[in-house]
């Protein structure tokens, strides 16, 4: 049996996410103690909140959790778990955890926040179940700029505004979009990507 474990901010309904990841095979725990989770096969950062809550909430065991992430852990951030991954963000003060160097800033476009379905642009290497999703949900403000443009697996363009959509490194993937929430299509990339990064560790 598999255990994923998805961290809660205590931001909003995870309610979308736990369905869209739960099959027969896995267990899923949500945990609002980021230490609980390391002794899962995959964490998962959802994508409710905002940064400086989000960071607030785990700042006592981000260096923690940096390091596992580091040793190997399986992790999915997706939407604000995605951009949780970097360094900090314009959005309001706290420490992300780091594992992707870089910063998030506010999308400078003239309609803010993104929403609604776009596409996914693939890199040539891209690699990680590509051919699985062209289209997603997107629902964001903030975008995230890695300081090393090979973690950056696909871009998405918004507007005159072109940004990562999916970044990795190691056995860490972030989406800014929101494959639970991308129909059949987009829950078909979700678990691909989860199976993926737990074939991995």
């Amino acid at each position: 049996m598999t255990r994923l474990a998805i961290f809660d901010y205590g931001a909003g309904n995870l309610h979308s996410l736990v369905k869209a990841i739960s099959t027969d095979e896995r267990t899923i725990s949500i945990e609002t103690d980021l230490r609980a989770v390391m002794t899962a096969d995959l964490l998962v950062l959802p994508g409710v909140g905002a940064f400086g809550a989000a960071a607030n909430a785990m700042r006592n065991a981000q260096d923690y959790l940096a390091s596992a992430l580091d040793d190997g852990l399986p992790c999915l951030g997706i939407c604000l778990g995605m951009q949780l991954l970097f360094d900090a963000s314009e959005e309001s003060p706290g420490k992300g955890i780091g594992v992707i160097r870089g910063n998030v800033t506010r999308l400078r476009t003239l309609k803010v926040p993104h929403m609604g379905w776009n596409d996914v642009e693939w890199r040539k290497n891209g690699g990680q179940a590509a051919s699985h999703l062209e289209t997603a949900y997107f629902a964001n403000a903030y975008i995230c700029e890695p300081e090393v443009e090979s973690s950056i697996l696909a871009w998405t363009t918004h507007e005159d505004a072109k940004f990562a959509s999916v970044v990795r490194s190691a056995n860490t993937v972030g989406v800014q979009f929101h494959p639970e929430k991308s129909s059949g299509t987009g829950r078909a990339f979700l678990n691909a990507v989860i199976e993926g990064l737990i074939e991995c560790r």
